[in-house]
């Protein structure tokens, strides 16, 4: 009786270790410095679009309030994993506990399923604005923005639940050590004795059900938006419309290509890429999005630029109202 309830309290562990990028532990503090400057300019960017976007009236509309989705997320999602990294190159504080990875766990999978869900959004609001601009303000209204919001937020939050119950019911006698800079899933669950089939079966149903979905919608909507816009007879209509959907293709790209990369080296490359390397594009997948976001709305979106010209020349006072 003593033996059996030793090892049941073995099979969950007080914490874990959190090791870092493997192979790379005397770069630490080098590796640290690009996080660092990443974390700095998306912490400052995306609180500044939200500064832009909740006092210009000029922004108030509805794809700047789905950026104002899409920079709360980022904030989020790199926060989630950032400071903890940071900790772990700096003062060697390794140690997370048990319940505290599973909160980790829980932030990262469900606000990058949030910036997935709001890339979508997006793509339907180019959609409508190319397609129906006579019917934009009437199709996109407040109510609608908010619901459709809190809908993709809920999707991603009762998806991702079940993956974390999963993953505390395992139980972990192969060492305590992850191999990583935050509490990936399939990092914390290959640390399990126990059977973890379900755990891959279900991440592999949730991303899809998250990924797979809006993927599919972001190409349908942009092969309508592509059909409507080579319709147009005039060529400076076509560039107008086209030069509208480039900060959001830019945040597209910036957002799956590392996505793909370590859904991919999970399911199929672990023997050939080193872990390393998987590691620094996880990572990269959770900062470049939130880092390079703001920059290239900032860059790319007049409004946005106008506004940022007009503060820092002294007349924020000034209302902008060009739409």
């Amino acid at each position: 009786l003593i033996m059996i309830i030793l090892n049941q309290t073995d099979v969950t562990p007080a914490s874990f270790i959190l090791n870092g990028i493997p192979g790379l532990e005397d770069m630490h503090m080098w590796i640290s410095f690009p996080f660092c400057s990443m974390y700095a300019v998306a912490m400052v960017g995306n609180c500044g679009l939200l500064y832009l976007i909740y006092y210009e009236e000029s922004l108030h509309r509805s794809m700047y309030y789905f950026l104002a989705m899409l920079s709360l997320t980022d904030l989020v999602m790199c926060s989630s994993t950032v400071p903890k990294a940071l900790s772990i190159f700096w003062c060697h504080l390794k140690e997370i506990r048990f319940e505290e990875c599973l909160v980790q766990m829980f932030f990262i999978h469900t606000f990058t399923g949030m910036e997935s869900g709001v890339l979508m959004l997006m793509a339907l609001d180019r959609y409508v604005a190319i397609c129906y601009p006579l019917r934009y303000s009437t199709i996109l209204t407040n109510p609608v923005i908010a619901k459709v919001g809190l809908a993709t937020f809920l999707r991603a939050v009762f998806l991702i639940i079940p993956l974390i119950f999963l993953t505390k019911r395992l139980p972990y006698c192969k060492g305590n050590i992850i191999h990583h800079t935050y509490c990936d899933q399939l990092s914390v669950a290959k640390l399990s004795c126990g059977n973890i089939k379900a755990n891959v079966i279900y991440g592999l149903v949730a991303a899809f059900l998250i990924g797979g979905f809006d993927i599919l919608c972001i190409t349908v909507s942009y092969t309508m938006i592509l059909r409507a816009v080579v319709s147009l007879s005039s060529a400076d209509a076509r560039q107008k419309a086209f030069s509208t959907c480039t900060a959001h293709i830019c945040a597209i790209v910036f957002s799956y290509s590392p996505a793909f990369f370590c859904f991919f080296f999970n399911r199929f490359g672990s023997h050939t890429i080193p872990p390393s390397c998987h590691i620094i594009v996880a990572n990269i997948y959770l900062l470049l999005p939130p880092t390079m976001n703001p920059i290239v709305y900032g860059v790319k979106t007049k409004q946005i630029r106008d506004c940022v010209i007009r503060i820092f020349s002294g007349s924020k006072k000034i209302k902008s109202y060009s739409t």
